[in-house]
């Protein structure tokens, strides 16, 4: 069972539709529900005021909380009535679905009677759906009247009567594509075609039973034999009747069907791993519908193949929910697994029940990260520095980082910044702004060569720690002129280094006129691309202060015996440096004293007078 807090929990799930699922201090499903948005939905339990007292007691006893990512509400909805008739939660004995959504019942009788209801009783009869209209539901009723003679609600027989006899026949009739059933009696003189015996019945229901399975091939099949024989007749309004009927069965999905239909029995396995932990997601399907999921996490020992460890999964997975399937869809393929129809998917509706596998395994391992990076923040932290190195096919873990940026917009004003991450974060502390000092004018190359050099010159010489990994924001001539730096100091190869290109986020290595493209998704590339948004942002405030402070310098700083304190006085009192131009002496000395207010005075009152 997990342990993780609930709050824990809330934080990690994703904003996506899906179905959740409360577990008690038992590990006992005790609600299933359905959402459009996972998140929001959950957590309205959690931090909304309830006054229905069920509610309020169904939130005191949750423990855990599990989902399933589906893509759509529909989806969702189907899935949600699956899970309920598997686990009959608790509290969802009265759930507003089973009430608002019509089923088809195969009545528990002697000759069943087959329906649609919108009220569930138990009987033992057997109630198939939810169905997504009551259109819907007629319409299956009415495709299996046209090819078998069942009793409809309608049809109510004495069961008492029925009962007292034993050998009994059915008086069945064809009316308008319809099989009709007009009564009963016990064994007729003579038989015809329109008698069937118990036996025949039974047989017709369980025909019935697989097509409210979902399995629609036969009806189907004997729709366009209809439609085309009426059709060759040249009877055009009956068949473009059954024609209808097809598109109706072609929309409709049959037993909470999330893929086709004719997937049954199945199970799919996926698997998600990084340097440490591995996820394996299992689908249970049978008639196109999902019956469980569950993702085993993995930790690693031995840097074990993905073969290996799903091998082990599949193991543990089946003997823990008993599972008894012939037939496995896998990403890849596995030579060690026997006994089992294999299939690999590449399109189709296999590939997206795999694809939707993989999803939840994505989602499974995305929670537990973001419950670790809460609980466990150096199990996080090492996680993240691993990947790291092997993504950048790095030597050592790059706990240590610094990323170089230039800037001189418009060609003034030159400077560039370096800002350091240590373990994956800022350290804001470690920050450096450079001026630059030996080159003139607008050269990102030669100022990149020197700030590197002034760096980790200075570095060396106070005996501070190094980087284990340099980023240069920029191409590849950026990164030629900081190598020339690390060649002066003598560090070419015991620093790592690479430039990034804002661009289309190339890395750039040392003598590799190949870059190196990671997934847009990647956490290592979203490292780097915040150690870039950061030096390019501490870069250009540092820029724009240097601007500032230039613009601001004004001819009132020029005046001997003026300091930055008088000049603040007087433009506090005066607002504006046109305004203590023009002011009278006696109103500077109010501010700053006669001494200071003379010069202020007689600097503007000469500068005034030549312009006259």
């Amino acid at each position: 069972m997990n342990t993780v807090s609930i709050e824990i929990q809330l934080k990690t799930i994703p904003e996506t539709p899906g179905v959740y699922q409360f577990f008690d201090s038992n590990d006992r499903v005790i609600y299933v529900g359905k959402a459009k948005n996972l998140k929001n939905r959950v957590k309205s339990y959690f931090f909304k005021r309830h006054d229905n007292v069920k509610t309020n007691l169904l939130v005191k006893k949750i423990i855990n909380i599990k989902y399933i990512i589906v893509k759509t509400e529909i989806d969702a909805l189907l899935l949600e009535n699956n899970l309920i008739k598997k686990y009959q939660p608790k509290y969802n004995v009265l759930l507003k679905d089973d009430k608002s959504y019509p089923w088809i019942c195969i009545k528990n009788e002697r000759f069943p009677r087959v329906y649609y209801t919108r009220h569930v009783i138990k009987d033992g009869s057997e109630y198939f759906g939810p169905y997504l209209s009551v259109n819907v539901a007629k319409t299956i009723i009415n495709l299996i009247r046209s090819i078998y003679p069942i009793r409809v609600e309608n049809y109510n027989f004495s069961q008492k009567e029925i009962n007292s006899c034993e050998d009994i026949f059915l008086k069945t009739h064809s009316s308008k594509g319809n099989f009709l059933v007009l009564g009963f009696s016990k064994k007729p003189k003579v038989l015809s075609d329109d008698f069937i015996n118990e036996q025949q019945y039974k047989n017709n229901i369980s025909f019935v039973r697989e097509i409210l399975n979902g399995k629609l091939g036969l009806i189907k099949k004997n729709l366009r034999h209809e439609m085309l024989k009426f059709s060759a007749q040249s009877k055009f309004e009956e068949a473009q009747a059954y024609k209808e009927k097809i598109i109706i069965i072609d929309n409709y999905q049959s037993r909470s069907t999330i893929v086709s239909p004719k997937i049954n029995n199945v199970e799919v396995y996926t698997i998600l791993s990084d340097e440490t932990y591995a996820y394996v997601n299992f689908l249970q399907v049978s008639h196109g519908a999902i019956i469980r999921s569950h993702t085993l996490e993995l930790k690693k020992r031995l840097k074990e193949s993905n073969s290996e460890l799903l091998l082990l999964a599949i193991t543990e997975l089946r003997q823990r929910f008993n599972l008894q399937s012939n037939e496995i869809y896998l990403p890849f393929k596995m030579e060690s697994l026997s006994g089992f129809k294999v299939s690999i998917p590449k399109v189709g509706d296999k590939k997206r029940l795999l694809d939707l596998s993989l999803r939840n395994a994505k989602y499974s391992r995305l929670e537990k990260l973001k419950q670790v990076k809460i609980t466990d923040p150096e199990r996080h932290v090492k996680r993240i520095m691993a990947q790291m190195k092997s993504d950048l096919k790095l030597e050592q873990y790059p706990t240590h980082i610094e990323c170089f940026d230039n800037s001189n917009i418009q060609g003034t004003n030159p400077v560039a910044a370096c800002v350091v991450f240590k373990n994956g974060k800022p350290s804001k502390k470690d920050y450096r702004h450079f001026n630059i000092k030996t080159v003139i004018g607008p050269d990102d190359f030669a100022s990149m060569k020197e700030v590197v050099y002034r760096r980790y010159k200075r570095l060396i010489d106070e005996g501070k720690p190094l980087p284990q990994l340099i980023i240069i924001d920029g191409g590849k001539g950026q990164l030629s002129a900081a190598l020339k730096s690390l060649d002066q100091l003598e560090l070419r190869n015991k620093i790592a280094i690479l430039g990034i290109a804002k661009r289309l986020e190339e890395l750039f290595y040392p003598n590799d006129p190949i870059p190196l493209y990671l997934d847009k998704k990647s956490e290592t590339l979203k490292i780097i691309q915040q150690l870039r948004n950061e030096a390019h942002r501490f870069g250009i405030e540092h820029h724009r202060n240097k601007r500032s402070k230039k613009a601001l310098n004004s001819e009132i700083e020029t005046i001997s015996g003026i300091g930055d304190k008088t000049i603040v006085h007087l433009l506090k009192a005066f607002k504006s440096v046109q305004r203590i131009s023009f002011a009278k002496l006696d109103e500077l000395e109010k501010i700053v004293g006669k001494s200071k207010a003379s010069k202020v005075y007689n600097h503007y009152n000469a500068k005034n007078e030549s312009k006259n």
